[in-house]
């Protein structure tokens, strides 16, 4: 009976071991079944993305290679340059032309003002050769160039007679090889300035005073340029100074005649400039 007994207890702790371990196996399986599915879920929800990813990245690349074909196809593409706007071949233009500036001069060059300015001094003084002062005139015409503004000085005894504005006809082959200079180069301005000396106007004379006397006759040497040698007006500016920028006393009569002058002041333009380059 005792033996019977103990089968029967030993058969039930047997039996009740099996089945905690079958409920915690159920549990753990229950847990891998969730990671599994969890793992596969991220899974197709990287690769989705990535998807996404590859397609978005395809239309970049694609649009990045229209824009590069239709850049390579136009040599005339404009380009942002220290503010203004120059195609390649403007740019490729203007290193031609500062190929044959001096080059010591062109290192001290910091800005496309300064290049574009160094292309038209270089274009312009090989036109400011003798020819332009013929003889005799040595002592009535100064030039000087200030980095790239030409300023040409010619004392008032070649152009005019005494307190009138009327050109001597003398004085026209020299307006004539000066327009040509102003002529060879089409991208400059030219300011025609007016002195005087500080004496008084007569009176009763058609002239006011001295402001009106070399405003005149900067505007008179500037229709002989326009008119009869064919300089175009826009490139024309006339200015008058009076009295009030000599280039010395006024006490003498040396001293008069050296402040009576009209001064031919040539400038480079940097808009005609780019708008001939963007024209060739």
């Amino acid at each position: 009976m005792k033996k019977s007994i103990a089968i029967t207890i030993f058969s039930g702790a047997i039996l009740l071991t099996s089945c905690v371990s079958k409920k915690k196996y159920v549990e753990l399986e229950g847990q891998y079944n969730d990671t599994r599915s969890t793992l596969a879920k991220t899974q197709l929800e990287k690769e989705e993305a990535e998807t996404k990813l590859a397609k978005i990245e395809d239309r970049v690349a694609s649009y990045n290679q229209k824009i590069q074909s239709l850049t390579d196809s136009n040599n005339d593409r404009l380009q942002q340059f220290e503010n203004v706007v120059l195609s390649q071949n403007d740019k490729d233009r203007m290193k031609a032309a500062l190929a044959n500036v001096d080059q010591n001069e062109l290192a001290n060059a910091k800005t496309l003002e300064d290049s574009m300015n160094l292309i038209v001094s270089h274009n312009l003084k090989k036109n400011l050769d003798t020819s332009l002062i013929a003889e005799g005139e040595e002592d009535d015409i100064e030039i000087n160039i200030d980095e790239t503004v030409v300023m040409i000085t010619i004392s008032d005894k070649l152009l005019f007679k005494s307190g009138s504005y009327r050109v001597n006809p003398k004085a026209e082959p020299l307006l004539e090889r000066l327009a040509n200079v102003i002529n060879s180069e089409p991208a400059l301005e030219v300011m025609v300035e007016g002195h005087t000396d500080s004496q008084t106007v007569k009176s009763g004379s058609y002239i006011k005073d001295n402001w009106d006397l070399s405003v005149e006759r900067s505007t008179a040497v500037i229709r002989t340029l326009q008119e009869k040698y064919g300089v175009a007006p826009e490139k024309l500016i006339a200015a008058g100074r009076s009295s009030y920028a000599p280039l010395t006393e006024n006490e003498t009569k040396e001293g008069r005649a050296t402040n009576r002058r009209t001064r031919i002041v040539i400038l480079p333009n940097l808009d005609k400039f780019l708008a001939l380059l963007s024209a060739n």
